[in-house]
């Protein structure tokens, strides 16, 4: 087994290959998240990551100008998330602290601090920019008065005055982990979620001296709750709950959901709506779900039951469904207007064809179909926020070549807020634009990837096949919206700089390509039938002229680093080396609940999980590989690497790792994410490049 300080000293060389910038200066870039508008006025304000220091910006009319509004000048990995305005757009309330992308959002300390960090609730003054802590919890929600802030503590709810004048104190208990709270529009009550595991309840609190008033409860597991513009009624979503009688493990099944109201000044209530008894038809598996909102005079969702996930508006008494927006492609993150009569979402549809691997965003009215390009072009445009005022649109907006940054759009064009924050040393003009690709895997399925190639062509040079992660997401012709995946878009913009061709592929599990090419049959556990995509990249990479077919790498991280693992297992012949970056390797089925009976098929659906799992290809795994993994990762268990390098070592497998302590998924500290980036190019170039 080869030793980490050996990889470490690797990663330093690679100076001695041609290259005209480092990984650190493409990583360099101010990553934009957390846009918000404000309820009053045209002000815009969102979290820049600038090299680890992560920090609050607002932004105003005329000249939107970016305005740097707090002080967190070290890389800590302490993320800011939960951005809120007050009504009156002179408070923004944030979290600081956690890991909003795993299963676990606790506390991180990433930075192996000796003082444990805690994730905690703030409030912002603009007109002096104080930051007063408000108390330690997370998703935090302000008062229509903009008086006082109600957030979450270990499943319970507390207020707070949000100039942080008392301490904050329980709102009130209820049994069970208490979330997804909401407001009434006139602020005197709050309708939240009560989760009691196999169960839960939509509930209203209106003052410590009445008792929590449940909605139609029942044996159902009520989320989601939306209230009526005039305070009278609450649309909410019913699914079943969770029962103890088994079923088939591998054969798909209609997930069903229902869209239900109930008035609250007499508990009365019906079903609006029922999902269509298909598998398309099953609760979506989206960004927000099925995006319950209650707009103008309208009951607005999302569903799937098309084939694509599109948006439906219906009348409050569930009649009149329509369709919002018809057409073969995706739409996500959506918002609604302050006077609740308009959408704003992103698309991958456009003039373009490629646009099916871009994003660009649309209007549309609550009421009737009909959606409104609001931006064009080969530009990557995603969260839309409309002002307070109606008057403006904003959207996080990238190109191949430039990274991400807030944006107003204005009849069609883009004006970039904050371009400034871009580093004077970002090298802009050495990256290249990845070209749409498609091609068939065994069983004839489309693949779909973006194609990075080298800007001189050279013959015989050394490719490799690149793979993200989710499995739900897309990576696209041009920077990714998520932070995540801009981290792999530079590393590949990086490999390319040195002399690889790199081809992203979008595998079967991904968005963007419909509802079959989301939910196909066979997939992961059940037969990892998307494995065929990842191969198929490999052939093809392997066709393509002045690519070495026996010089072809992969890397991916998390569901990209299972499939890798796979890749290296099953197909070292193709594969020459690879970079497993905190994948999943072994799939077997877990215990079953305690008071569940095996599932009928538990001995055939273990097989195949087990045959799904890179751990059973040992054999004819020959590849060189590097593994790397943080141990605080809460997405995929850190044991899982642990038990990969125990059967290595116990066939005397030579091998390089790299394990981080203290951080997790997703690398929350900038010099983690530098330090991964660097040695799994130095890894895939060492074993791929001639000298």
């Amino acid at each position: 087994m080869k030793h980490l300080f050996f990889v470490l000293l690797c990663c330093c060389s690679t100076n001695i290959f041609a290259q005209s910038f480092s990984v650190q200066s493409v990583l360099s870039y101010p990553f934009p998240s957390q846009l918000v508008a404000s309820p009053k006025g045209s002000n815009v304000a969102w979290t820049a990551n600038e090299q680890g220091k992560r920090n609050i910006y607002v932004a105003g009319a005329p000249d939107y100008k970016a305005i740097k509004m707090t002080s967190y000048n070290e890389d800590d990995g302490q993320e800011l998330t939960s951005l809120s305005f007050s009504t009156d757009g002179n408070w923004i309330v944030y979290v600081r602290g956690g890991d909003h992308g795993g299963k676990d959002g606790g506390p991180v300390n990433a930075a192996s601090a000796p003082l444990a960090p805690k994730m905690q609730v703030f409030s912002l003054n603009l007109k002096n920019r104080n930051t007063i802590p408000l108390g330690e919890g997370d998703y935090p929600l302000i008062s229509p008065d903009g008086k006082l802030v109600i957030f979450s503590n270990g499943g319970q709810v507390k207020s707070v005055p949000i100039d942080g004048s008392t301490a904050a104190k329980p709102l009130f208990y209820a049994k069970g982990n208490n979330s997804d709270y909401r407001w009434s529009p006139d602020g005197k009550k709050i309708a939240f979620v009560c989760n009691r595991m196999d169960h839960s309840y939509v509930g209203i609190y209106t003052d410590q001296k009445t008792p929590v008033q449940w909605l139609l409860p029942s044996f159902s597991r009520d989320i989601t709750p939306s209230w009526s513009p005039d305070g009278n009624e609450i649309a909410f979503i019913r699914l079943p709950g969770i029962g103890l009688e088994t079923d088939s493990i591998l054969t798909r099944k209609h997930q069903p959901w229902a869209i239900w109201k109930v008035n609250v000044n007499n508990g009365k209530g019906m079903q609006l709506n029922k999902a269509p008894e298909t598998i398309r038809g099953s609760f979506p598996a989206m960004e927000g779900g099925a995006n319950l909102m209650w707009a103008h005079q309208k009951i607005v969702f999302t569903s799937y039951e098309d084939g694509w996930p599109h948006l439906y508006a219906m009348n409050p008494d569930g009649s009149g469904k329509t369709l919002l927006t018809p057409g073969n492609f995706t739409v996500e993150n959506i918002k609604l207007s302050n006077d609740l009569k308009t959408l704003v979402f992103a698309a991958n549809t456009g003039l373009d064809k490629d646009d099916l691997d871009r994003r660009h965003i649309y209007q549309s009215s609550v009421d009737q179909p009909g959606m409104k390009p609001l931006t064009t072009g080969k530009g990557i445009e995603a969260y839309p926020v409309i002002s307070g005022d109606g008057k403006n649109v904003f959207c996080l907006s990238a190109t191949a070549s430039q990274p991400l940054l807030p944006a107003r759009i204005d009849q069609g064009k883009i004006h970039l807020i904050g371009a400034e924050l871009l580093p004077t040393d970002f090298p802009t003009s050495a990256l290249v634009s990845p070209v749409h690709v498609s091609f068939k895997s065994a069983d004839g399925k489309t693949v779909y990837g973006q194609l990075f190639s080298p800007k001189k062509t050279v013959k015989n040079h050394p490719a490799i096949v690149y793979v993200h992660g989710g499995p739900q997401r897309q990576m696209m012709l041009g920077w990714n919206p998520m932070d995540y995946y801009s981290i792999d878009y530079a590393l590949n913009q990086y490999l390319v700089n040195l002399g690889f061709t790199v081809l992203s592929v979008n595998y079967r599990l991904g968005l963007g390509y419909g509802y079959d090419f989301h939910k196909p049959l066979r997939a992961g556990a059940q037969g990892a039938s998307e494995y065929q995509d990842i191969k198929a990249a490999g052939e093809w990479l392997a066709q393509q002229a002045n690519v070495d077919p026996a010089r072809i790498g992969i890397y991916g991280g998390s569901y990209g680093g299972y499939l890798t693992a796979l890749a290296l297992g099953k197909d070292s012949r193709l594969f020459a080396a690879g970079v497993d970056i905190h994948g999943v390797n072994s799939r077997f089925s877990s215990v079953a609940m305690e008071g569940k009976l095996p599932t009928p098929d538990a001995d055939l659906a273990a097989k195949i999980a087990g045959e799904s799992s890179p751990v059973a290809y040992l054999k004819t795994w020959t590849s060189p590989t590097l593994i790397i993994h943080a141990d605080d990762d809460r997405n995929v268990a850190f044991s899982q690497s642990v038990d990969l390098v125990k059967r290595f070592e116990d066939r005397k497998f030579n091998f390089e790792f790299l394990v981080i302590p203290d951080d997790t998924h997703h690398w929350m500290k900038f010099s983690n994410s530098v330090k991964v980036s660097e040695v799994t190019a130095d890894f895939l170039t060492r074993k791929l490049m001639k000298n």
